[in-house]
């Protein structure tokens, strides 16, 4: 454990933010949410961050400029261990959870509870369900909300219904049970829940009517991902006179985005390819597997991680998001949008988002659909400006983080002033 010493300490509301994994860089959809959601409520708020680390993951450090006000670093033990994958195949507690959870981790958080009170406790999802009777015991009765950063249940099924695997089909599906299980005990568990869209709020709804769920949805920086921004920092990069590019982004050991970018690289580019022979293919987005590398051709191209996805922004007539499993709702559309970069993506893709199919991107499921509506777009300047104008004025007027943070924040006020009287509550 490796407490940061705090930025400040005034009369604000104290809030510890626990993640199942670090901080920093804000490489996947998860790591930006946490990061900026944080940041957020440091706004008003003293935020201590507690992350965790893989056994033998680079330890980052969080920019100098982060409001966070304390972060501490626990230290995973070894995940999908054989006890681990042995204990989750035949036990009731999912393999995913499993691989979050220690009793040294347990002691390390019960440490940091104990040496601070805090107003409120936000977790990450049904990964760390086995660390809520901890915090529950803790000094001042801290209220709870569960962040859902996507359903993880829904994401196994689907990956149990994708995979060619059998053999991690029948472990998905039973994964899948486990997970759905824990999740039902947390949506039982009389805290406050947060999940990214009304799709989802419903869903768990529906299989929990009374619990108390709000929808806290991802967000963008629009301010980063301007067309001015997006110049500055093309031009020193040579990329502004680029070959036009359909652009993928996401991390690239993520199962449903291998499986939407070899699926797309098989069924749809090789027709576009054709219509359009300048067009590139960048597939951009880090540790790419090796059946991603494979695709890599004279005009498809696999970038790995890189450090600024603002560049590959200025030569992309459109960014595809053919995605067929997985669950959430899709940072990566959002970030397009507010560069002003049309989309073209399946509805599992884009559902959750407050978007209309020819307004603010276009929506294909097949892929003769995601080839033609490909070819609409870079064959029609009108058509880009359009998506473009629309994309962008969306993200800005909802999924701002600013106007996300505002609505969270809120959340958490509420519930501190809500807890018992000091007087009543537990002290250790």
């Amino acid at each position: 454990m490796n407490p940061k010493e705090p930025k400040h300490s005034d009369g604000a509301l104290r809030i510890l933010y626990i993640a199942p994994h670090q901080i920093w860089p804000t490489n996947t959809g998860a790591r930006l949410r946490d990061y900026q959601l944080a940041q957020q409520l440091a706004l008003c708020s003293s935020v201590t961050f507690m992350e965790m680390s893989q056994a033998a993951e680079e330890q980052h450090v969080a920019p100098d400029d982060s409001r966070i006000a304390r972060i501490v670093t626990l230290n995973k033990s070894r995940t999908y261990s054989p006890t681990k994958i042995f204990r989750g195949l035949i036990g009731p507690i999912p393999i995913t959870v499993l691989n979050c959870w220690s009793s040294r981790m347990a002691s390390q958080l019960a440490d940091v509870l104990r040496s601070y009170q805090f107003d409120t406790v936000q977790v990450e999802g049904v990964l760390l369900i086995e660390y809520l009777p901890i915090i529950r015991e803790a000094q001042g009765c801290p209220a709870v909300i569960v962040d859902w950063h996507n359903i993880e249940s829904e994401m196994m099924w689907r990956y149990a219904k994708t995979t060619g695997n059998w053999l991690k089909r029948i472990a998905a599906r039973r994964t899948a049970k486990l997970i759905e299980r824990a999740e039902n005990l947390l949506l039982d568990n009389h805290v406050t829940h947060t999940v990214t869209s009304e799709r989802e709020r419903q869903k768990l709804l529906a299989r929990r009517p009374g619990a108390n769920i709000h929808v806290i949805p991802n967000g963008v920086d629009t301010s980063y991902y301007t067309a001015r921004t997006i110049s500055e920092v093309t031009r020193p990069r040579g990329q502004a006179d680029s070959k036009p590019t359909i652009l993928f982004v996401g991390s690239m050991d993520y199962h449903a985005n291998v499986d939407a970018v070899s699926w797309f690289s098989r069924v749809s580019w090789p027709q576009i390819a054709l219509n359009h022979p300048d067009m590139q293919f960048m597939i951009v987005g880090r540790n790419p597997r090796p059946e991603v590398r494979a695709l890599a051709s004279d005009r498809i191209h696999v970038t790995g991680t890189v450090d600024d996805l603002r560049p590959f922004y200025a030569p992309a007539v459109a960014v595809v998001v053919p995605l067929r499993s997985g669950s959430g709702t899709r940072v990566k559309i959002l970030e397009a949008m507010a560069a002003g970069v049309p989309v073209v993506s399946t509805r599992l893709g884009a559902e959750g988002l407050e978007v209309e199919d020819g307004t603010h991107l276009l929506l294909a499921d097949s892929g003769r659909e995601i080839t033609s509506a490909v070819n609409r777009v870079a064959s029609s300047t009108e058509l880009q400006v359009r998506l473009s104008q629309a994309g962008r004025a969306l993200v800005c007027g909802v999924y701002d983080w600013t106007i996300i943070g505002e609505k969270l924040y809120g959340i958490h006020d509420r519930l501190s002033q809500s807890r018992p009287p000091t007087s009543a509550r537990k002290v250790s």
